[in-house]
Parts: C-alpha cells; sequence; structure tokens
C-alpha cells in the first residue's frame, strides 16, 4: 500500500489528494458537493481519483484523513438532535442569562440565539460542591433518575450533563453518566467534565450543550461514511481533522464533535505553515478562499496561532482551536444592490447549487461570474474542461446590477471584486491589525479555489508586498491533511501564582495533564519515538478577569524557565493592550497540554533550479479587462504545470491549472521557486 489520501469537503467543492510514495506524486480531483450527505461526493471524488491516477485500488491506500463541515453546518442551520440538561440546582436558566450582555451594544432590539435546549428539557438536579472541590451537598440520585426518565419520555435523543464545580469535583457528573446508562442507554450523554473541565460555567454550559446538539449528527455521520469506505475496501483506519489543526480517529472524534467546528480550515493553515516555512517564508497569513466563504489565520515562525475558543452564531465555544477567523466572501457570495443603491456582496452564496449563473443553473451574478466577466477566469470552462462555463450567463447576471446603478457591465465586475477585497482586508485585519501584528511584516499565501484569482488586489489593499502561492492551492486544506499529526488537548483550571515560591503547584498541574496524555498515547498505540507534547498557561495580572495564552518552553519549571515565563507574559500583554505592569503579580488560570503523535507526511520534495525564460508555458492569450477605461487588453496565459523553478513571469498574466487561477496584475513579478511555489512581488498599490 502506497496511496495516502486527504478529502477536505466545502461548501461548493469536495477536494480529494492523494499523495504517492512511490513516485513522491501528488495527485488532485474536485468534485462538486453532494450537501443533503456529504459522504456522497466523497466516494465519487475518492472513486474518480484512483481511476485517473491509472486504475488504483482503494485497498492500496495507507492512509485516510477527511475535513468536514457537517458539524459546523449543523449548528448553523439548527439541524442538531432534541437535547436535555441537567445542572445544578438554580441554574436552569444559565444558558439563556449568560453574561447578561445584549449582542449588539447599541441595538437594543437585537435578539440573542436561541437555546439548543428548550427550557422545558433544561432539569435541575440537588447536589453541591463548594469551590475548593469539597461536597457540600450531595447527588440526589432519585432526582437524577426522575429526570431522565422525564427527558426519555419527551423524546430527547441527547442528554448535557453540567455542573457547578465539575471541574474540580467530577464524580457527580460521571454518576450521572451512569445512570443516564441504565435507564437511557440509546441517548447520547456529554459530561461537561470530560468535554471542557475548565472555570466559567456559562461558557462551560454553551459547549457542553453544543457537543450534545450535533454529536449524534456527526457520530451518524462519521459512522456512515467508515461503514461505506470499509464496504468500498478501505482497510486503514480513517481521519479526521480538529479544529486543533490535528487528526483522530473516526471513532475517537465520534464522542467529542464540537472539536471539529474547524475541521475544515484548519489544515490547511498547518499544511501551509510547513510549506512556506521550508521555502523561506516563517510568517504568513493564510487565505482560504473557496465558494461560500474565506478563511484567515496568521502564523508566526513557521507555528498556527491557537485560540481557546471562539463564538459561533452568537455561542460560545470554548476547545483548542486555530485562531481562524471566517467571513462571508468567497467565489459563490453574491452581488446585490442595498437600499441606498449601494453594491454589495455577500455574505449570501449561491453554494454548490445553483451555484454562480456561469454553472448554468442559477440567475444571480456572484463573485465568479464577475471574474469570468473580465475573462480573469477561464470563459469556457474549469477544472481542465470537467465543468462548462457559459460566459454570457455571466454577462446577463452582472448587467442585471448594473444597469440599477447605471454602470457598465465591466464597472459593475470590477466594483464586485473591489467590494470583496475590502471584505476580506477587514478579515485580515482582525487577525492582524486588532491583534497587535502588521501584515506587511508578513507574506500573503492564498489557497482554496478563488484564493489565487484574488491575492495581488488583497495584498494591494493591506500594503503587503510578498505572496506565495502553493503548488495546489485549490486543494491545499486536503493536502494539509497529508501533513498534519495525530493531536489532542488536556486543560484544567488551577488558580497558582506564578512565582518561585510556588513551583511545585505549576508542577503538580502539569503533572496531572502528562498522565493523561500518557494514557492517551497508549489509547493511540503512538509509540515513544513519534510522541510529542506542547505546554501552555493561560496567564492574567491578579485582579483582570480575561488571560493571555503564553507557551512554556521545554525543558524542567525551575526559577530560570519562570522568569522567561514571566517575560513572555509581559511582552504579549504590552502587545495586545499597549502596556505592561511588572510590578502585579501574574496568576496562571488554566493549564493546558497539546499531545501529538508524528504521523506518515507527505515529504516536501525539491527540484532544481531552471532558467528564466517562462516562454514554454505559454499555452495562449486571452482578452481580459482590468481597467474598464482602458478596455480589453490581450494577456499571456501560462499553464502552471509547465512551469519550471527558476521561471519568472512579469504581470499582467495569468496561471492556470486544474484546480485554481492565478492573476498577476500589472506590476506583479513573480517567480517559481524550488518547492514549486509561485512568489509575487506585487506592484505598486493602485
Amino acid at each position: 500500500m502506497s496511496l495516502r489520501i486527504g478529502v477536505d469537503t466545502g461548501g461548493t467543492f469536495t477536494d480529494v489528494c492523494a499523495f504517492d510514495e512511490a513516485d513522491g506524486r501528488v495527485h488532485v480531483r474536485k468534485v462538486s458537493s453532494t450537501p443533503d450527505d456529504p459522504g456522497r461526493a466523497i466516494v465519487q471524488g475518492v472513486a474518480e481519483l484512483l481511476e485517473q491516477i491509472g486504475d488504483r485500488e482503494i485497498g492500496e491506500v495507507s492512509y485516510f484523513a477527511h475535513g468536514t463541515t457537517v458539524g459546523t453546518n449543523a449548528l448553523l442551520t439548527g439541524r442538531g438532535v432534541t437535547t436535555g440538561l441537567i445542572t445544578t440546582k438554580g441554574f436552569r436558566d444559565l444558558l439563556e442569562l449568560g453574561r447578561g450582555r445584549r449582542p449588539d451594544m447599541y441595538d437594543p432590539q437585537a435578539d440573542k440565539p436561541e437555546p439548543f435546549v428548550a427550557r422545558r428539557h433544561r432539569l435541575e438536579v440537588t447536589e453541591r460542591v463548594r469551590h475548593t472541590g469539597a461536597v457540600e451537598t450531595p447527588l440526589d440520585e432519585d432526582e437524577v433518575r426522575a429526570a431522565v426518565r422525564f427527558l426519555k419520555g419527551e423524546g430527547v435523543d441527547s442528554i448535557a450533563v453540567c455542573l457547578l464545580y465539575s471541574y474540580l469535583f467530577a464524580d457527580h457528573e460521571r454518576r450521572i453518566g451512569e445512570i443516564i446508562a441504565e435507564e437511557h442507554p440509546d441517548a447520547y450523554v456529554s459530561l461537561s467534565s470530560e468535554v471542557l473541565p475548565e472555570f466559567r460555567e456559562y461558557e462551560r454550559l454553551s459547549t457542553v450543550v453544543t457537543n450534545s446538539y450535533v454529536g449524534p449528527v456527526v457520530y451518524r455521520y462519521l459512522a456512515r461514511l467508515r461503514a461505506t469506505l470499509a464496504e468500498n475496501g478501505l482497510r486503514a483506519v480513517p481521519h479526521v481533522t480538529q479544529s486543533n489543526g490535528g487528526v483522530i480517529p473516526f471513532q475517537t472524534a465520534e464522542s467529542m464533535p464540537v472539536r471539529l467546528v474547524l475541521s475544515g480550515p484548519s489544515t490547511g493553515v498547518v499544511g501551509a505553515a510547513e510549506i512556506c516555512a521550508s521555502a523561506g517564508f516563517p510568517d504568513i497569513i493564510t487565505f482560504d478562499m473557496g465558494g461560500t466563504s474565506s478563511d484567515i489565520s496568521l502564523v508566526q515562525g513557521g507555528r498556527p496561532k491557537v485560540t481557546a475558543g471562539m463564538e459561533l452564531d452568537g455561542r460560545p465555544i470554548r476547545s483548542p482551536m486555530l485562531d481562524i477567523h471566517t467571513v462571508g466572501a468567497g467565489g459563490g457570495s453574491i452581488g446585490w444592490i442595498d437600499s441606498g443603491d449601494h453594491l454589495r456582496v455577500g455574505p449570501q452564496s449561491a453554494g454548490a447549487f445553483p451555484g454562480p449563473a456561469c454553472y448554468g443553473n442559477g440567475e444571480e451574478a456572484a463573485v465568479t461570474d464577475a471574474n469570468v466577466v473580465l475573462q480573469m477566469l477561464n470563459p469556457e470552462y474549469l477544472l481542465n474542461g470537467q465543468m462548462k462555463i457559459d460566459r454570457e450567463a455571466s454577462v446577463r447576471a452582472v448587467e442585471r446590477l448594473a444597469r440599477p446603478l447605471g454602470l457598465t457591465v465591466e464597472e459593475a465586475a470590477l466594483g464586485m471584486l473591489r467590494v470583496v477585497t475590502a471584505n476580506m482586508a477587514r478579515a485580515i485585519r482582525v487577525v492582524s491589525v486588532k491583534r497587535g501584528y502588521d501584515p506587511r511584516d508578513y507574506a500573503l499565501v492564498p489557497f482554496g479555489g478563488a484564493g489565487p484569482l484574488h491575492a495581488s488586489r488583497l495584498a494591494r489593499e493591506l500594503g503587503m508586498r510578498t505572496i506565495v502561492v502553493p503548488e495546489v492551492p485549490g486543494a491545499q486544506s486536503a493536502l494539509g491533511l497529508l501533513m498534519t499529526d495525530v493531536r489532542t488537548d488536556f486543560m484544567r483550571t488551577q488558580i497558582t501564582v506564578i512565582s518561585p515560591d510556588h513551583l511545585d503547584e505549576l508542577r503538580a498541574g502539569f503533572d496531572v495533564l502528562e498522565q493523561q496524555a500518557d494514557a492517551w498515547f497508549a489509547h493511540e498505540d503512538i509509540d515513544a519515538s513519534d510522541r510529542g507534547s506542547v505546554r501552555r498557561l493561560e496567564l492574567r495580572y491578579a485582579g483582570q478577569n480575561f488571560e493571555l495564552a503564553v507557551e512554556v518552553p521545554d525543558g524542567p519549571l525551575d526559577e530560570e524557565l519562570v522568569g522567561r515565563i514571566v517575560e513572555e507574559f509581559h511582552a504579549a500583554h504590552e502587545r495586545v493592550y499597549g502596556y505592561r505592569s511588572p510590578e502585579s503579580r501574574i496568576e496562571a488560570v488554566t493549564f493546558r497540554l497539546e499531545a501529538s503523535g508524528q504521523a506518515a507526511r507527505v515529504e516536501l520534495r525539491e527540484d532544481a533550479m531552471s532558467g528564466e525564460d517562462a516562454g514554454g508555458a505559454v499555452v495562449g492569450t486571452r482578452e481580459t479587462c482590468f481597467d474598464p477605461a482602458a478596455g480589453y487588453i490581450s494577456i499571456p496565459v501560462y499553464d502552471r504545470s509547465l512551469l519550471a523553478p527558476g521561471n519568472r513571469i512579469s504581470g499582467p498574466a495569468i496561471v492556470e491549472q486544474m484546480d485554481t487561477t492565478t492573476v498577476l496584475l500589472p506590476g506583479d513579478e513573480c517567480t517559481v521557486d524550488t518547492l514549486r511555489n509561485l512568489v509575487i512581488r506585487t506592484g505598486e498599490q493602485r
């Protein structure tokens, strides 16, 4: 067996990427996603790719990994299961009370999202644990049994359990879990002490309820896909990517679906970080533009930024994840005119069906249609001829937008590109400028089917001078699945003063997590030589209510290491908030341990440099419009598969490949490096 396959399911396309260990070649296939059953597109894509590379058999696949949006989509569309909640007496309504804040401070009419658990299915039981972890009131098991029987009678499919201080004393929650297994064995059960053993009861409650709400949906999907792949002949254990950028076996993920919220985009960031670090660009901002949305992330020193949680549709989710910001700006984002007669783009998307007008099913103008009108995209076909394009349909769709605005079709199309570029630039500023980083110090790394198409405009908008386009950008997330490790996270809240006088407490905090990690390594059968871990502390000045994460360097926790941790926290606080307070006491709040097992991965292959002349890769010319006043001009079109390391291209030009199109604006200079990346130096901002 010599094939390793990664599959990433997007809103418009499902990308399948195979790495052949025998010859080191990477093969890519794109098929339209099937939102009603994403597994159908996966099976189809894998079958087509195996046929494409020479009638190979799925039994030859030694590694299979998958990035999925099933859980995220269930959350955003409200298609989870009927869920119940058992909590400490007095905390039934915490799910609605939250932090007592309005969604929008200046909008008194703004509505909070509907809770995933109806009030009649939120039940209280008698028990109380103090903040020290000591039991004040024992658990009333009769109340628990009555609550479970009621929920079963109500047709509840999944039950979340969240007690007030379960992160300090988990026995009561474990006992409730045992009673649920006795009284309602078919129920999907989530215990907050297992899902999120941290303080802040609202965030913990929201997270465990989210886990329960989508748990059965994700469980059934992964179990069905696992069975289908096995029936088709897959013998390897299938893995799924998590929000933290690592992968775990399907069966392990089925019990913790909340950790898959960013399953789709996370591995694209991991793969881009590795590729660009090898190419000499350790500091990058990734820009993953697909059909429905764009995902942005910042990588520093070759390592993606990690965060402890996010807010999805107004609901907090606490789970270790890569720091990815999403905006509704993709190739399928629809152009429209607001009440003030202004041109807007997105967040509404044409999706996989009907798709942009040029796909032949829809009538509304999408960003893809604007690119087809201007002929920055091939006006006849995409995906090397797999998908026919109807340019006249794009012209008609964009014209319907242009007419009320008094614009030509070309002016309206360029206007759509400017608007969507501004939307994406704002998203990049969220992960950079707003967090103390200057985007001009980073290289922009575009991927996804539409990323390289818009990269030069976006870089100029932000003053970024370098763009690195990976070898297979349209399937970067699928390729990234073959460049990541098996990974999971352990955490616990233990408020501890950071000082040499509290070294024993600091060591004890990590000792507990390291024991859990050792048990996980053994369960996943990871060899000692392949094991790795990263320690982090969430720190704050005493009296503050929020923390900053600081990585704990390798080595024993001694006075010297504590001093380095303190200095790193001061620097992080100054970068984020603009000041430091050296005289203040520093507290550790949450201890974190990221455990990873090294997996077989794609080896980056370097080619020898060739000459600068790229004329052999020119496959034609195309009339393209960059400026309505200048009209259409003839520019060269290059076949990326014919480019060699060392080749140079001057813009304006178009570089086509099966999975994407890269546009060089006038003034851009592009060089192919030894890893076959396109390294673009942008021209002056226009």
